[in-house]
């Protein structure tokens, strides 16, 4: 009994002990006291709004074209650590950044800001951010990409290549039930949408786009939006290119006819293939693992996985190729496939050790397929080489080399 007696004894005073050292912010690893240097955790950090471990790096970084902060403070392009993303919700703090050139990024008071809708309405209406929330909400699984989010033989990475788009939870009001309170007039044919920003960002909307799944979102991933991704409220037009998606929303206008807005100056194109593939994105896949400057390391099992995403809807399937687009074979689906959203795909794959060109494509619900470069270059009649730029939204395969050492590098360098 006395032996029994000391063994609880001495099991409730190292208890205690380690009830203590965590009660102290004290990590105990592997029955070793923290080092002397390593830092202590914020404790009003991280009950106030929490805090990643520092063990994760994963970071937003600038083009290499533009450096953002630049010399004037303006944020620029910022690109997603696409690299490091499971599943397939970007983190609100990870989301890339696209701001218009000469713009800064507003601070504003949502008490505040307003909402105008007019134009050919017969009962042109103002509404502050409280009162938007009061309409029935909607939330949904949206990616966002820039037209700029093309590959280039000079990047190194996957965040360099495809580092412009991402996919959050958006919460807000459908679009259609402001202009049905509205009430739009015959003949509408257009939405013009102005944002606060110094260059206000309007752009022109078809309306029947506008009446089907827009979206003005007040919410991202469980939270308000953050300052870059258009406080307080934003639109979303699911499936179009970034700057349609304009920022700090405080005026649409019902119109009849495409204006030349601030957004479409320089997109408007007469060629009319270039224009079909500018204002929607994709079918479009990336894989992201193995990609560039990682290291597989050595022969053996591993899972190839990435992102596939459509402008028109739903990916069907997404396709892998490990001998550089000679065979193809069905990866799977290893999360719901949402329209307009990311979608995780995988495969699994055992690498032989010798060099190997990997890709992956997709189709989507209209099946379309995404093009390999070669084959955009054919149908452009423009010869496949490095000085090769597809026009409009760029959707082609990227392929990744991998060395016999097991370094990844960009197959189009």
């Amino acid at each position: 009994m006395e032996s029994k007696s000391s063994g609880r004894r001495k099991f409730l005073k190292n208890s205690a002990a380690l009830i203590g050292a965590a009660a102290a912010g004290v990590r105990p690893a592997s029955g070793q006291a923290p080092a002397p240097d390593m830092d202590m955790p914020d404790l009003d950090a991280l009950i106030s709004y929490g805090q990643r471990s520092p063990f994760v790096k994963s970071k937003r970084i600038s083009v290499m074209e533009r450096m953002s902060p630049d010399e004037f403070g303006m944020t620029f392009h910022v690109l997603s650590p696409i690299q490091d993303s499971v599943g397939i919700i970007t983190p609100s703090s990870l989301h890339y950044v696209s701001t218009h050139r000469g713009s800064y990024v507003p601070n504003i008071d949502p008490q505040e800001h307003r909402l105008l809708i007019h134009g050919m309405v017969d009962r042109p209406l103002i509404f502050t951010v409280d009162e938007l929330k009061r309409f029935p909400f909607v939330t949904r699984a949206l990616f966002l990409e820039c037209l700029g989010n093309r590959a280039k033989p000079a990047h190194k990475t996957v965040q360099e290549t495809h580092g412009l788009t991402s996919c959050s939870e958006w919460t807000g009001v459908p679009l259609s039930l402001l202009l049905k309170e509205a009430g739009v007039q015959n003949g509408a044919a257009f939405i013009v949408a102005e944002g606060a920003e110094s260059v206000k960002g309007t752009t022109s909307i078809p309306f029947g786009k506008a009446m089907d799944d827009c979206l003005i979102a007040y919410g991202q991933n469980g939270e308000a939006l953050r300052p870059h991704q258009g406080f307080p409220i934003r639109l979303l037009v699911p499936g179009f290119e970034g700057m349609h998606n304009v920022k700090y929303l405080r005026r649409i206008k019902v119109v009849e006819k495409d204006y030349m807005t601030y957004n479409d100056y320089g997109h408007i194109v007469p060629d009319a293939r270039v224009a079909a593939l500018t204002r929607q994105i994709g079918p479009k896949s990336v894989i992201t693992y193995p990609s560039g400057e990682q290291k597989l390391s050595g022969p053996g099992y591993y899972e190839i996985t990435g992102l596939a995403w459509s402008g028109f809807g739903v990916i069907r399937n997404v396709e892998i190729s490990t001998d550089g687009g000679q065979t193809w074979k069905l990866a799977e689906l290893r999360t719901p496939s949402y329209a307009m959203a990311h979608t995780r795909f995988a495969f699994p794959w055992t690498w032989d050790g010798k060099e190997c060109v990997i890709m992956s494509r997709c189709t989507d619900e209209l099946g379309s397929r995404q093009p390999t470069r070669a084959e955009s270059a054919k149908y452009w009649n423009k010869p496949d080489d490095s000085s090769f730029r597809t026009p409009g939204a760029d959707n082609t395969v990227l392929p990744w080399r991998i060395a016999s050492d097991g370094s990844v590098h960009n197959g189009l360098a």
